[in-house]
């Protein structure tokens, strides 16, 4: 999640494999971390539901998340570890100068990481060997390791966006404060912001596998169930997330206005500036899209009278590319409207008649799901690292001041590129044979053939 990694724009002079690897590595990974975050939750809460009522549905999506939950635990340890190695090997720039500003939030999330670990193996291990009350309360590390492994790694993003807890005298780092170096201004927004992404990915994508189940004809209380509990936590999700997505715009709007410009395509500083939706940048105009009369300048101040800075206040060596940026945060809010526009229709229907909606467009809708919140979460994070270009360290550090100039990186690419195809098929492929597999529990406690999952 750093300004260099996500993509090739800005900085001609800095090696492209660089800036590739990084942003493909962080792309990949973000996905398995998003289900690090939301799923040991729901495991927990189907293994409660499983102790209260007996039903074996529940108790069998307990076992079955919990595999799927240690198997990728274990990819995102092997990617993780590589983004590790990457940031000192690629952002030698980056890290050797500022390395102490930044390092206390990876040291604790290592912690967490640990602890997360260490939790996990206790409570896959202690099945059938820890008495029911204490297995499920070995779980809940779980899960708040999982959220402040999250919080502390993207405090570390924050900082990139709102630099503090250093001076520069003479070129050299003096009264280094990593305590106010992780709480900076962005670190609030923008972690609130991304760990309801990652419940958002995780509900959405869970429901959308049990969706398609569905449409398969698989219609018994298993399937029900498993499409129901993460689809609730996506659709409460929705709504708060596009509140703290108006919080942290408010803040980009403040902080960093060039990359609010380049979100919304506008050029032209003013009042009364309309929000606009859709279209593509060219020759200083926002061509094609659709205009709100009044719109950013009433989201930004609450006055259509509110003043807001464009691009033609912007000098043109410090502009992101604006249309890369503008459609990646059209595609975010666009999709998460969308979103909410599925949790409505869920909400109306189970108000109604304590059910889900009937209809096969329903499950359709959140068999896409799944892979919408993904490409929303992953737009986010475009918006946010591209729209902070050519900067790594906001107005401190550029990208190609930070970035390894050494040859060869290519092969690195490469080789990355190889590890994580193998990654995905293994991941894959393990994660159906899982889903395939009966689990060794007693035949009277689970009908397999029924509850078996695609």
């Amino acid at each position: 999640m750093l300004s260099s990694a996500l993509l090739l724009a800005g900085g001609a002079a800095s090696p492209v494999a660089a800036r590739s690897q990084m942003g493909f590595s962080l792309g990949w990974h973000i996905i398995v971390a998003c289900l690090g975050v939301g799923m040991p939750g729901l495991v927990l809460f189907v293994e409660w539901r499983g102790q209260r009522t007996a039903d074996p549905s529940y108790r069998l999506l307990a076992r079955r998340w919990a595999k799927a939950l240690g198997v990728l635990f274990a990819v995102g340890a092997v990617s993780g570890t590589i983004l590790s190695f990457e940031m000192g090997v690629l952002w030698s720039g980056l890290m050797d100068n500022y390395g102490a500003v930044i390092g206390l939030p990876f040291a604790i999330e290592g912690f967490a990481f640990f602890i997360e670990a260490i939790f996990l193996g206790i409570y896959l291990y202690g099945w059938e060997r820890l008495p029911p009350r204490t297995h499920l309360l070995s779980g809940l590390p779980i899960v708040v390791a999982g959220v402040a492994s999250a919080f502390f790694v993207v405090s570390a993003n924050a900082w990139m966006n709102s630099p503090q807890g250093f001076t520069v005298i003479g070129g050299r780092l003096v009264g280094v404060d990593p305590w106010a170096a992780m709480f900076n201004p962005a670190t609030w927004p923008e972690t609130t912001h991304m760990i309801l992404a990652a419940f958002m990915v995780t509900g959405f994508l869970m429901a959308s596998v049990y969706a398609v189940a569905m449409l398969r004809g698989r219609r018994d209380r298993y399937h029900r169930l498993g499409l129901l509990i993460p689809l609730v936590l996506g659709v409460v999700a929705a709504p708060v997330q596009i509140l703290v997505g108006d919080w942290a715009t408010r803040y980009v709007a403040s902080n960093q206005p060039t990359k609010l410009a380049a979100m919304e395509g506008l050029f032209r500083s003013g009042t009364h500036v309309p929000l606009s939706v859709g279209g593509y940048y060219s020759g200083d105009e926002l061509h094609g899209a659709l205009h709100i009369p009044d719109g950013l300048s009433l989201l930004v101040h609450l006055n259509p009278d509110g003043y807001v800075v464009g691009l033609d206040r912007i000098p043109l060596d410090v502009r992101p590319p604006v249309t890369i940026v503008h459609l990646a945060f059209d595609t975010m809010v666009g999709i998460g409207f969308a979103l909410l526009a599925l949790g409505i229709w869920f909400g109306y229907c189970w108000w109604r008649r304590r059910e889900l909606p009937r209809s096969r467009w329903f499950l359709r809708a959140v068999a896409v799901s799944g892979v919408a919140a993904v490409a929303a979460m992953e737009a986010g994070w475009i918006t946010t690292e591209v729209g902070r270009q050519p900067w790594i360290v906001y107005q401190v550090l550029r990208v190609d001041d930070a970035v390894n100039p050494a040859p060869g990186l290519s092969w690195g690419l490469a080789a990355v590129l190889a590890v994580y195809l193998v990654l995905t098929v293994a991941t894959v492929y393990v994660l159906r044979r899982l889903a395939r597999t009966p689990l060794p529990v007693a035949p009277q406690e689970y009908d397999v053939a029924r509850y078996q999952v695609v």
